[in-house]
């Protein structure tokens, strides 16, 4: 079971660092394909966590809570076709700076990221 919190722990810190560099970016001319690098990222963690938390059949209240906001996540949240549409405006930093600060957004609504926060602080 250690090798599996690790694991756990691992994608948890992974999507952590993902949204501090989002987080931390200064929107900057042709950035937009680092934040779809990063969306990404973020998504296929997320996607694997969920599947690895249903099949371990962890049924603690932190797991429980924290697949309810992943799966939250997953079904509200898709930025691939904004971001995709703004590949033509991929110089308009104000343009970036919105798609960032939504997907930012997006994973605080869903609580999700202050639930990885708070799961990686014990």
């Amino acid at each position: 079971m250690r090798e599996m919190d690790e694991y756990f722990k691992s994608l948890l810190t992974q999507i952590s660092e993902s949204y501090n560099f989002l987080e931390e970016m200064k929107d900057k001319p042709n950035d937009l394909d680092i934040i779809q690098v990063q969306l990404g990222k973020i998504q296929g963690l997320v996607k694997v966590l969920c599947n690895k938390i249903e099949a371990s059949h962890n049924e603690s209240d932190d797991f429980s809570e924290l697949l309810k906001f992943a799966k939250k996540y997953l079904e509200n949240y898709d930025f691939n076709h904004i971001i995709d549409t703004y590949q033509l405006y991929s110089e308009d930093v104000m343009r970036i700076k919105n798609i960032r600060i939504s997907i930012l957004s997006s994973l605080e609504e869903s609580k999700l990221i202050l639930k990885i926060q708070s799961m990686l602080e014990r």
